[in-house]
């Protein structure tokens, strides 16, 4: 029974999933507003049996861990798959196809996989979640079956990510062969025993971080990430971009930071590289962008980078993954997600005529046509790029803090000129929509009523962040305390 209370947001989101999928079955593609608006209320009432949630432990035969960590992430984790749904009814609307009622269940169904991936505590139930969200995700991305950029999209993420799934599990293999049993418990109890690493565990330990780093769009496995971000449908783009980063990055942190922990010499050198190439990367090769989703793709690859500096900061007293970086990265990530979903937001509103706002130029003179419209991307762009007092600025500084304390201060260093460097095309946008002229009309589809207080919600939460930023700051400081500190 305690097994069961563990995973009930587990449980609710895939019966709920479940319902879903036959009241779509039956009244057919009429049902899509309907069934969208019930997932939206499905993963926010999960969300909070989640944030009410009080007890810790590992179940499900050692597989499945709840603590105040994953609650902490898989809150967020909700929140932004309940957005990134919001944005479907404004962007579909203006679709031959319409909102099909498919497509919220399937979101649902990734999610259900992201979750059990954040409380995996074991490596078999880690690729099985990983899969069970990569499914949903394969569907979503070609879902506009009639658009030939989203089926090229969807082939392309199936064949990154199935490369990568295999490279994860060889290594997975390798690093069970070496601990003889597939528990994380199993994993940092034989590292703990201080003997020589051997080689394999070195090659397994290289392809899992190679099998992550594809799933995060770390440089230089980045490649799939601007095409697949442009192909895709751009309700599916502001998912891809909020909720499998969320996800990907928490299950790193856990996975480096307990069974491996011990192997840091091994995996730190790898996550500095890592980092120092997506942030150089995503902050050069965005300049050159004019597509917005493209955009965004390397401003998820500059991002990730300056979140995988907090993962490689390590306390230098006791050894272990710092407290303050990975509270560092859980804020970055809280304040990413929301800013991210905040610029998709006011683009799924957007039409040229009755094309589709795609290109950086097309938001010429929006700041004359809705003034609302353009203060709120304003505000989500100068969060990330760290503009202070807005809350994107809290999560650049407790990470980048956080490496200096570890004496990481060359990579601190990349980091803020990166900052620097990415800021110019998040400038850009804003220059575009308040001092250039319009070549055409700029119009809104109409936007639901809850699509407007999503906006509003967002802009608040960026810009009175400053004011009242404890409950993510703390909040983020007991979780990790609770999973680094034994």
């Amino acid at each position: 029974m305690t097994s069961i209370l563990f995973a009930l947001p587990e449980i609710t989101v895939a019966l709920a999933a479940m319902a879903l999928l036959l009241i779509g079955a039956f009244r057919g593609d009429k049902a899509g507003g309907l069934v969208t608006s019930a997932a939206v209320v499905s993963l926010l009432a999960a969300a909070a049996l989640v944030a009410l949630g009080r007890e810790s432990g590992v179940a499900l035969y050692g597989m499945f861990a709840v603590d105040d960590y994953r609650r902490f992430v898989k809150v967020m984790l909700l929140i932004a798959a309940a957005g990134s749904l919001v944005l479907a009814p404004v962007f579909f609307g203006g679709q031959k196809s319409g909102l099909k009622p498919e497509y919220p269940v399937l979101v649902m169904l990734a999610t259900l996989g992201m979750m059990l991936m954040i409380s995996a505590h074991d490596w078999i139930a880690l690729y099985v979640a990983l899969e069970l969200q990569n499914l949903g995700l394969y569907v979503l991305t070609a879902f506009q079956r009639e658009e030939k950029r989203s089926s090229e999209a969807g082939l392309k993420y199936f064949m990154l990510s199935a490369f990568s799934s295999a490279i994860m599990l060889f290594g997975l293999s390798l690093l069970y062969g070496f601990a003889g049993g597939t528990g994380f418990d199993v994993m940092a109890h034989t590292l703990a025993q201080g003997q020589a690493m051997p080689i394999g565990l070195v090659v397994g330990l290289v392809f899992v971080m190679a099998g992550f780093a594809l799933k995060v769009s770390a440089a230089p496995f980045h490649m799939w990430t601007p095409d697949v971000y442009e192909g895709a449908p751009l309700p599916v783009t502001a998912f891809l971009a909020a909720a499998p980063k969320i996800a990907a990055l928490a299950l790193l942190a856990v996975v480096l930071g307990v069974p491996l922990i011990a192997a840091a010499s091994v995996w730190q050198p790898v996550l500095m590289a890592l980092a120092v190439a997506s942030m150089a990367l995503g902050s050069f090769a965005g300049l050159l962008q004019k597509n917005i989703k493209r955009l965004m793709a390397y401003s998820a690859i500059a991002n990730v980078g300056t979140m995988l500096v907090g993962l490689a900061a390590l306390d230098p007293v006791a050894g272990g993954m710092s407290v303050e970086g990975l509270q560092g990265v859980l804020i970055y990530l809280a304040v990413y997600f929301v800013a991210t979903l905040g610029v998709f937001g006011v683009v799924a509103g957007l039409r040229q005529g009755e094309a589709l706002v795609e290109s950086v130029d097309d938001l010429a003179g929006l700041s004359q046509a809705h003034p609302w419209l353009s203060l709120v991307l304003a505000a989500m762009l100068f969060s990330l790029a760290g503009v202070p007092p807005l809350a994107g600025f809290f999560g650049k500084y407790f990470v980048l803090l956080a490496a200096v304390k570890a004496g990481l201060w060359p990579l601190a260093l990349i980091g803020v000129l990166a900052s620097v460097v990415a800021a110019g095309y998040y400038l850009r946008i804003v220059k575009i929509m308040y001092f250039d002229k319009g070549s055409g009309s700029v119009l809104t589809s109409p936007r639901s009523y809850a699509h407007n207080c999503g906006l509003a919600l967002a802009t608040l939460f960026v810009v009175l962040f400053v004011l009242w930023p404890s409950p993510v700051i703390e909040g983020a400081h007991q979780a990790v305390e609770r999973l680094l500190v034994p």
